[in-house]
């Protein structure tokens, strides 16, 4: 095996493919990358047992082949290699990569115990991936962080029609963000209903590295899901379960609404929010025309107050947790927050309007609801 390629493109391709690669496995195979060249091409692959990625790459083939090594001491060695052209080969149980005259040798891993990488499920349809990734940013931040809770660790994925819904939930916040996907022959209008859950980390990380452009093709089956875009594939297993619905929990009849500027909100809640400390709430004092946000902890007090407007009552105070809340508040980017409030201690529906447009939508694209003191479900 011998092939030649542009270090940045092999750094790139290598550092994409890694990112699977399990921390510790009692495997060691698991560790490592698969690269095969053939005909100006270059594919390298990793996988563990949650997840798999696969990228294919122009490069010049000398001689086809394929090679297993040690996945991050391979990219190690690719981010500090000069930038020219990569010189590859094997040679007997080493692969060498030189360039500019500096030169590495790595061991071969053996193929014997190398699992086989997965097929991709049955392509559904597509999607924008810029659009996507937005999506699962915005919804990731309410996933849950307890591996004891597997199922709130995961971001639960929908099709209905050419309707896409992204949810997650810890039990004490709910986000969910819908958006349009086109469906495929396999995942058409008609077709039923989708209705999966996937690893908050997983997908987050899988729609960051898509970059920018083009339409990612999603894939699902029984026990996985699959994306797809431009020479880059990878799978991630589904997790057990189902999250519970939000329907009947986003159903805010007879709230108090308030808005404010959301860059403002969100300085005065970073700096309030410095004296908030073992586990004290930041309360949100809304009156007619302003907001006083108020966080203590023993002796030490912060306040600031801000313009706002209230609706359906004279004034209102509610109380949150101060990371819960800047999370719910960074996951916008419109220059206006809403605020649908029930009352102290129960739910609160945060969401995002541009000024000019309806304030009074029924369902918002992208909604974060919020509890003060107890779990939602």
């Amino acid at each position: 095996m011998e092939f030649r390629i542009e270090r940045s493109a092999l750094t790139d391709a290598v550092a994409w493919t890694a990112r699977v690669l399990p921390t510790r496995s009692p495997v060691p195979v698991l560790g490592g990358l698969l690269l095969e060249a053939a005909d100006g091409r270059l594919r390298i692959s990793g996988l563990d047992y949650e997840a798999s990625a696969r990228i294919e790459v122009a490069a010049e083939t000398v001689r086809a082949g394929k090679v297993l090594v040690m996945g991050r001491r391979l990219l190690d060695v690719c981010r500090v290699l000069p930038e020219r052209v990569v010189e590859c080969a094997v040679e007997g149980s080493r692969f060498s990569l030189a360039s500019d005259g500096a030169r590495f040798g790595l061991s071969v891993l053996p193929f014997d115990d190398y699992p086989a990488l997965p097929s991709l499920p049955e392509v559904l349809g597509e999607v924008d991936a810029e659009e996507f990734a937005a999506a699962v940013a915005h919804v990731a931040v309410a996933a849950g962080r307890d591996d004891t809770l597997p199922t709130l660790t995961g971001i639960r994925l929908s099709l209905d029609g050419d309707t896409m819904t992204l949810a997650a939930t810890d039990r004490y916040r709910f986000a969910v963000r819908t958006l349009t996907w086109k469906p495929g022959a396999a995942g058409g209008a008609d077709g039923v209903p989708v209705d999966v859950v996937v690893s908050a980390r997983r997908l987050t990380e899988i729609a960051r590295s898509f970059g920018r452009g083009g339409m990612v093709r999603l894939a699902l089956d029984g026990g996985s899901a699959g994306f797809e875009l431009a020479g880059m594939r990878t799978t991630v297993r589904l997790l057990d379960g189902r999250l519970p619905r939000h329907d009947k929990l986003f159903a805010m009849t007879g709230a108090v609404t308030a808005e404010t500027d959301r860059a403002p909100l969100v300085e005065a809640v970073k700096r309030v929010a410095v004296v908030a400390e073992g586990g004290s709430p930041l309360h949100l004092a809304f009156s007619e025309g302003s907001v006083l946000l108020q966080a203590g902890y023993e002796d030490d007090v912060a306040s600031q107050r801000l313009p706002a407007v209230l609706e359906g009552a004279d004034e209102l105070t509610v109380a949150f947790n101060p990371a819960y809340l800047m999370d719910a508040l960074g996951s916008f980017g419109t220059p206006v927050i809403r605020f649908e409030l029930m009352g102290p201690g129960q739910r609160a529906m945060v969401t995002g309007r541009t000024p000019g447009a309806d304030a009074e939508d029924s369902r918002p694209a992208h909604q974060h609801l919020l509890m003060s003191a107890k779990p939602l479900v």
